[in-house]
C-alpha cells in the first residue's frame, strides 16, 4: 500500500529542497571561483575600477532589455493581448528582476505570461487564454536562443582555433546549418500541410490564436530582421560585459567574448545556479583564460557584471509590487 506514495514523496522533497540545492551549488561554484583568486591582484584592482565603464555597461543592458521587451510586446499583441507596449516592457523588467533570485529563467517567464493574462482580463478586455501568453514567451525565448547560438557559431568561426583545429570549421558549419534551419522553418510556416499540423498542435494546447504570432517570429517575411535583431541583442549583452572588463582594465580579444558569452548563455539555461552566480564566474574565467587573461580580473569583472544586471532590472520593481 505504501509503494504508490513513493513517487509523490520524492516529488515533494524536490519541490521543498530543489531551490536550496541549486542555491548551494551556486554558492559552491562562487566559492571555488573566489578561492582561486589571487588576493594581491584583487586588492590592487579594486581601487582602480573605472565606474564610468560600469555605467556604460548599465546603459547598454538597459537598451538591450528595452529592445527585448519591445519584441516581446509585439509578440504578445499578436497573441491577442491588447495592452500598450509600455505595459509589456514594464512586465519584462519585472520578470527579469524575479529571475535574479530564482534558479532559472522560468520563474520570470511564468510571471510575465500570468500577469499579462491577469491584468488584461481585469481591465475589462475580452478574456485571452493564459496559453496564448505562454506562446508569446516561448516565441520570444526561441528568438533569443537562436540569436545566442548564431553569435556563438560566429565566434567559433572567428577564433575557434584556440580551442582546436576542429572548432573553426565546426563554427562555419553550424552557422550554415542554422541559417538554413531558419529558412526551412519559414518555408514550413508557408506550407499548407505543415500549417494545418501546427495549428492542430496549438489547438490541443489550448492556443487558438492562429499563425500570426509564429509568423511574426519565424515567418519568411519577418526573419530577415527578427534574427539579426536577436543577434544584435546578444551583441549588446556581449558589449555590456566587455565594458565591465574595461572597468577592471582587462583587454579581452573580441573572439574570446564571441565564444565565451554565448557559451555562458547556453550554460545558464541549466538549473544549477541562482541567476548564473558562480556558474558565470567559473565559466568565464576558464574560457577567457584560454587567451591568457588574468582569471582574478575576469572573476572581478564578472561579479561587477552580475551586480550591474541586478541594477538593470530594478525599474521592474514598481510593477512587481503594484497591486492590480
Amino acid at each position: 500500500m505504501t509503494s504508490p506514495l513513493v513517487p509523490v514523496e520524492k516529488s515533494s522533497l524536490w519541490q521543498r529542497h530543489g531551490r536550496a540545492i541549486r542555491l548551494g551549488l551556486s554558492l559552491t561554484l562562487l566559492g571555488n571561483a573566489i578561492y582561486a583568486l589571487h588576493w594581491q591582484n584583487l586588492l590592487q584592482a579594486l581601487p582602480t575600477i573605472d565606474w564610468q565603464w560600469v555605467f556604460v555597461s548599465l546603459v547598454i543592458l538597459w537598451l538591450s532589455n528595452a529592445i527585448s521587451g519591445m519584441r516581446w510586446a509585439a509578440l504578445m499583441q499578436a497573441c491577442g493581448f491588447q495592452h500598450g507596449k509600455w505595459s509589456y516592457i514594464r512586465l519584462y523588467f519585472a520578470g527579469g528582476l524575479i529571475n535574479q533570485g530564482l534558479p532559472t529563467i522560468l520563474g520570470g517567464d511564468s510571471y510575465r505570461a500570468y500577469q499579462a493574462h491577469r491584468s488584461l482580463n481585469l481591465s475589462g478586455h475580452p478574456p485571452t487564454p493564459m496559453a496564448n501568453g505562454i506562446l508569446g514567451v516561448l516565441l520570444d525565448r526561441s528568438l533569443g536562443f537562436a540569436g545566442n547560438s548564431i553569435l556563438g557559431a560566429i565566434g567559433l568561426a572567428m577564433g575557434g582555433a584556440v580551442l582546436g583545429q576542429w572548432a573553426m570549421p565546426i563554427g562555419k558549419l553550424l552557422l550554415i546549418i542554422m541559417i538554413l534551419g531558419v529558412v526551412l522553418l519559414g518555408l514550413l510556416l508557408q506550407w499548407k500541410t505543415s500549417q494545418q499540423f501546427y495549428l492542430k498542435m496549438l489547438h490541443r494546447l489550448g492556443i487558438r490564436v492562429g499563425l500570426q504570432p509564429s509568423q511574426l517570429a519565424w515567418g519568411l517575411r519577418f526573419t530577415w530582421w527578427q534574427v539579426p535583431l536577436a543577434v544584435l541583442i546578444h551583441i549588446l549583452t556581449l558589449a555590456a560585459f566587455w565594458a565591465c572588463l574595461m572597468a577592471c582594465h582587462v583587454q579581452a580579444p573580441l573572439e574570446s567574448l564571441f565564444i565565451g558569452i554565448p557559451a555562458l548563455g547556453l550554460l545558464m539555461i541549466l538549473p544549477i545556479s541562482v541567476s548564473g552566480w558562480g556558474l558565470r564566474e567559473t565559466s568565464l574565467a576558464s574560457i577567457l583564460g584560454l587567451w591568457g587573461l588574468d582569471s582574478t580580473l575576469v572573476i572581478l569583472s564578472s561579479i561587477v557584471y552580475g551586480l550591474t544586471i541586478l541594477i538593470t532590472f530594478l525599474p521592474g520593481l514598481p510593477r512587481l509590487i503594484q497591486k492590480d
